[in-house]
This record gives C-alpha cells, sequence and structure tokens, in this order.
C-alpha cells in the first residue's frame, strides 16, 4: 500500500515532494519523485510514499519506470492475480527486475494498453505516465473503490493524489465549500462518491480508469457489478451452494495472505470477521494474530452494539490464534480531531474511531489486516435489507390504516434513552417514517440521517438533490429482484463512500495495510449470479448462505450471532468527556460565525437530546464533525496542512 499523487500542466518538483510529504504515513518505507517539462513548457511528475508489502528491496522503488525510460507508474494497492499475469508475461518473453506486482502491471499495459485494467483482480489506485508518444496519463481505481483517488481538474492542467489534502499544495488551490455536496453531508452522514464536500475536487469512480492527453479527459468504466434479471431460474441448491461458497471463499482468503510482512485479521463475534479468520487458520499453520476493540459496559448501555470481545477471545483460542483485546477508556476528545484530518471528506460514522485503535495497535505486530468488510453487502447482513423486504408486504395494508395510525404510532416512540431498548425504538421510529413509501424511496429514507424539513431548517436553500447518485443505480438495476437492487445501489454508494473511505484512511493513518476478502471481484460476481435472494435472507436470518458455508469452521455461538453494527458508544460520549467540545464548538456564537447551520435549530438539538425527549445523538456527532473539519481544512493554511492540528 502506498500513498501516491501526481501533476500534468501544473507545479513543479518542489509541489510534488509536498504532496507526497504530507501523506508519508500511507508508505513510510520509501518514496520517489519523478518529473520533466512537457514540449508546451509545463510541466508533469509523480511521486510515490511507498509501504513495503511486496518485495521489500530497492528493486520495487517507484515511480518505476520501464526499460526504454518512457513509461512510468506509481501505485497503491494489491493485485492478487499477479502471479498468473507474470506467469502469462514471462512466457511471451518479458523479463522482470523485481518480484512487486507493480512490475506486472507496467509489463501488462505496455503489451495490452489502457485496458488491460480489465484483467485485475485486486485492490488499486495507479497512474501511468506515458510519454512515448503525446504525454498520456493514464489513472485507474479498483472494481468497487476500496482504494481512493482524488483529482482536481482545471482547463488543460490535472493533481491527483491518494489523499484530498495533498491537493492543498497545489498552485492557486482555494477551497471552497459544495453547497449541494453540503446537503448530502447533512442527509447521509458522507458525501456520495465520486463527489466530496469541495467544490472542484472529485474521486476516480469505482471501476474506471480515465485518459488525460493534450488538455483531453476521457473516463471509461471497465467493470461493474452484474445481477440476472427477477424470476431468473437458479439451479443449484443450498447445500451444494454452500459447499461452492465455502470452497471459493477459502480460495480467496488464501489468496490474500501473500505478503513479505506479517498478517493479522479483525475480529469480533461477527459472522463475517469470524469466517476470515477461520478461512486464515485452514490456510496457514503459521503465527495467526487477530486484534478485538471493546468498551467498558458502563459506556454501552442501550447502544445498538454487541460487546462481544468474550466471543472473540474464545474464537481466536479455538483456532490457536495470539489474540490482542483493545479496550477504549477515554481520550475521544483527543483523538476526533486528528481522525477528522486523516479523513480528508468529513464522515460522522464513530465507527471510524474503533477501526483507528484496532490499527493502531495491530501495527505493533503486523503490518496488513484482513477485514470483514464488504459481507453485508454483498449476502444480505443489514437490518435495512430486511426492513425493505418487509416493506413490501407492509404497503399491502389498506393506505388508512398505514399512515393513519401505524405510521404515526411508530414515529412516536419513545426514545428510551440509557436503556438496553434504545436502538429497538430508534429502529421503530426510522419504520414508522419510510415503511409507507415506494420500495426505492424506502431504501434511501432508511440509510438517512435527517430529512429534506429538518435539513432546510437547519441550513435552509441547499441545492441539489443528494439522491440523484442513489435512483441512477437503482435505474441501472431496475431489471433485478428487490433484494439485489438494495445490493447494487449500497455497492455504489453507501459502502464504496463510507465503509471502505474510512477503512483506507483509517488503516493508512497507522501505515496499515487492510484487504477486504469478501470483494473479490471473481466471488462478488459468482455469488451475484448463483446464489438466490432467498439464500442470502431467509426469514429473519440475514446472509443464511454464507452461515451455511460456515457451518463446521465456525462454533454454533458465532453462526447463531445476529448482525451487530461496528459502532461506538457515541451517546455516553456526548453526555460526558464531549459535552465541552460540544458546547464549545457548537455554541450559538461559533455556529452564527461559520454560518453553514442554523444556531437556534442546532442548539435545539442538542437540548432536546439533553433532555432526553429525542435521540439526536448521530447528529450532533454529525455536527461536530463539520465543524472540526472546517477548521482543519477551510480555515488553516496549506502550510499548516502538514500534520493535524
Amino acid at each position: 500500500m502506498c500513498g501516491i499523487a501526481g501533476l500534468v500542466g501544473c507545479g513543479d518538483r518542489e509541489t510534488l515532494e509536498r504532496m507526497t510529504r504530507i501523506q508519508s504515513y500511507r508508505g513510510p518505507d520509501d518514496s520517489g519523485v519523478w518529473g520533466e517539462e512537457l514540449p508546451d513548457g509545463s510541466w508533469w511528475g509523480l511521486g510515490s510514499r511507498r509501504l513495503a508489502i511486496r518485495d521489500l528491496s530497492p528493486a520495487g522503488h517507484m515511480p518505476m519506470a520501464d526499460a526504454g525510460g518512457r513509461v512510468r507508474i506509481v501505485y497503491n494497492g494489491e493485485i492478487y492475480n499477479a502471479a498468473a499475469l507474470r506467469s502469462e508475461l514471462e512466457s511471451d518473453g518479458v523479463r522482470f527486475r523485481s518480484s512487486s506486482d507493480t512490475e506486472v502491471l507496467l509489463a501488462l499495459y505496455l503489451k495490452e494498453g489502457p485496458r488491460f485494467v480489465e484483467r485485475l483482480n485486486g485492490i488499486f489506485a495507479f497512474a501511468i505516465a506515458d510519454r512515448r508518444e503525446a504525454p498520456r496519463l493514464m489513472l485507474a481505481r479498483d472494481h468497487f473503490g476500496v482504494k481512493p483517488l482524488y483529482l482536481a481538474r482545471r482547463g488543460r492542467s490535472l493533481a491527483f493524489a491518494s489523499e484530498a489534502k495533498a491537493l492543498f499544495e497545489t498552485p492557486d488551490f482555494h477551497p471552497v465549500v459544495d453547497r449541494a455536496a453540503m446537503r448530502s453531508y447533512l442527509t447521509f452522514l458522507w458525501v456520495p462518491e465520486p463527489g466530496t464536500l469541495w467544490e472542484g475536487v472529485e474521486k476516480l469512480p469505482a471501476g474506471h480508469f480515465a485518459l488525460f492527453e493534450r488538455g483531453d479527459w476521457k473516463l471509461n468504466r471497465y467493470w461493474d457489478l452484474t445481477f440476472p434479471p427477477d424470476g431468473h431460474r437458479f439451479t443449484g441448491d443450498g447445500a451444494s451452494l454452500a459447499a461452492e461458497l465455502r470452497e471459493r471463499f477459502l480460495a480467496t482468503v488464501k489468496s490474500q495472505l501473500i505478503s513479505d510482512v506479517p498478517v493479522g485479521a479483525f475480529l469480533s463475534a461477527g459472522l463475517d470477521s469470524s469466517s476470515i479468520v477461520a478461512a486464515m487458520r485452514r490456510a496457514t499453520t503459521g503465527p495467526l494474530r487477530t486484534y478485538t476493540i471493546t468498551f467498558p459496559k458502563r459506556h454501552l448501555v442501550g447502544e445498538n452494539n454487541l460487546d462481544d470481545a468474550a466471543v472473540a477471545a474464545r474464537l481466536a483460542a479455538r483456532l490457536g490464534a495470539e489474540h490482542h483485546e483493545i479496550t477504549v477508556e477515554s481520550k475521544v476528545a483527543e483523538l476526533l480531531p486528528k481522525l477528522v484530518w486523516h479523513m480528508d471528506d468529513p464522515t460522522a460514522d464513530p465507527a471510524l474511531i474503533a477501526d483507528y485503535l484496532v490499527c493502531r495497535e495491530a501495527r505493533k505486530s503486523a503490518t496488513v489486516l484482513l477485514s470483514g468488510a464488504g459481507g453485508d453487502e454483498v449476502f444480505g447482513g443489514y437490518r435495512k435489507y430486511r426492513a425493505g423486504l418487509a416493506g413490501i408486504a407492509y404497503r399491502r395494508l389498506p393506505a388508512l390504516l398505514r399512515r393513519g395510525v401505524l405510521d404515526p404510532l411508530m414515529r412516536c416512540a419513545p426514545v428510551l434513552n440509557g436503556t438496553p431498548f434504545k436502538g429497538y425504538a430508534r429502529l421503530i421510529r426510522k419504520w414508522g417514517r419510510s415503511a409507507s413509501l415506494e420500495p426505492r424511496e424506502q431504501f434511501i429514507q432508511d440509510g438517512t440521517s435527517l430529512d429534506a424539513a429538518q435539513i432546510e431548517a437547519l441550513s435552509p436553500g441547499l441545492p441539489g438533490d443528494s439522491s440523484a447518485m442513489h435512483r441512477a443505480a437503482f435505474d441501472r438495476i431496475a431489471h433485478a429482484d428487490a433484494l439485489s437492487q438494495m445490493l447494487y445501489v449500497d455497492s455504489h454508494t453507501f459502502m464504496p463512500s463510507l465503509n471502505l473511505n474510512y477503512n483506507d484512511k483509517m488503516s493508512m493513518a497507522s501505515s496499515v495495510e487492510v484487504r477486504v476478502p469478501f470483494l473479490d471481484r471473481e466471488l462478488v460476481q459468482w455469488a451475484a449470479w448463483n446464489i438466490p435472494s432467498s439464500m442470502k435472507i431467509r426469514g429473519s436470518t440475514t446472509k443464511w448462505i454464507l452461515r451455511e458455508a460456515m457451518r463446521g469452521l465456525l462454533p454454533e455461538e458465532v453462526l447463531r450471532q445476529p448482525k451487530a453494527s461496528f459502532g461506538a458508544p457515541v451517546g455516553y460520549w456526548l453526555m460526558g468527556e464531549l459535552r465541552e467540545m460540544t458546547d464549545d464548538l457548537l455554541s450559538e456564537r461559533r455556529l452564527r460565525e461559520r454560518g453553514w447551520l442554523n444556531p437556534q435549530a442546532a442548539r435545539r438539538m442538542i437540548d432536546e437530546h439533553r433532555r432526553g425527549t429525542h435521540d439526536w445523538a448521530l447528529q450532533i456527532w454529525q455536527f461536530l464533525t463539520l465543524e472540526l473539519w472546517a477548521q482543519q481544512f477551510m480555515d488553516r493554511s496549506s502550510a499548516k496542512m502538514a500534520a493535524p492540528a
């Protein structure tokens, strides 16, 4: 894993060195910069910070050039089919100087051109500078967007980097908030890709590559997840499909253990991470390192997540793992500004704190971690999928009964803060506001933090349609069944913009590489076309087929575990350690000076939450994150961006 950066038609070598230096934690093992003057007198170049995972020798140095020095590459990621591609190229006469997959990418590009990206199976973001003819830059990003790539285009110039903060080092970069993106942030807690909260800064979309030549920008989709049409006849039975899924999954995990540095895994009592650890034990007899995050029980009263450290510890002992348990006590007020800086995009999911702390601890004994991210989006693990399917039946009830009686009753469910029923009450209220909507609107609404009326009260006049990306994804998958539609939409919105985004940023903040076996391209596409939705969610059981596939490899207590969020005790923190920070950063004076949120509306939500009349914990966390982001990225000069506040 690495941090990469580049310029075309703007800046100079010193600019590029600053862009790579600010990402130093992404690659503490090596750094490199290459650049030259273009025929029109402007400049272009590539920069890299390297975290050495494969071929730890200087032969893996980047930017890496071909034998003639006319084509160069910088690359962030891992290619899991690199060995097969290398063998094929060697049979064609290619001679390699290193054992790195970077050189495989370069050789395959020289042989096949930009469409070679279609043959890759892995997680990656890379840039190739080709000056054999007219100077041409190729940018590419992996199928699901595991690895980030930010870019800013201005006329005939282009700047790109693994992290948006590097773009602040480019000439004439003046950060301006995108007001339409602000509406999206208030709606979802994050900004849907490829947008960001800055005007003129975007992400290269997942599954795409782009060519930039003579100022001309051409974006190409090289891959998209597909599903069969509704009514498609699936041929396999549950037993045979579970057996095949098991073998495919074991092979996938084994392929992702290739590394020249120690490998470990996240471990909770959840099905996804437990499945990965069990598969790792099947694949190796060597050391197995696992890492679990937990919170003191007093922090978790009324929170909708499991304190599963004991279950994780029992599984680790059963598998003979070297287990590490990290207990989070406090210091959230110190951590939060730092993590906001590392995230680039404002992302108001408190789960990123747990993610960072696990990675920070793991870095002491492992450089690569395997994560269960993506398992829910592939096999139907989230409650909102069950809610979407239940909504189909609910809407068969008479409209008068639903809208006149049941919906209002559910929306008025008590808050129950400080009790074990708080999470259930929140789900009932959410169901009451969405269940009578048509299917796609129900699904979108279930993923929102604030509705249109609440946003208008908080920040009047924001333009745009926050759900445009979701509706466009629904349109592309309209031929499939209801669950497949939801899985597809999440894989293009929620998953890359939130889960994969914070997985990358929080791991790289600790110089750790995170791999995601559930998002192996071939495994996901096979599951989409061979496992019917009825075997993903069966009755009240989510991920039924995965549970069947792992039967015998995992103990029953793990197979029976209900879905638990990988979250954090936000309510406890807001009433305790973060109370003073909240009153400072979200005071009426501060909000008025910032000018983004209505001070009276925001403070009313804070007061209602403290009185226990409403549960606004996530929204208050969202406002805190936004103000910290503004201080880090809008109030500071480029010279002060080199370290978090």
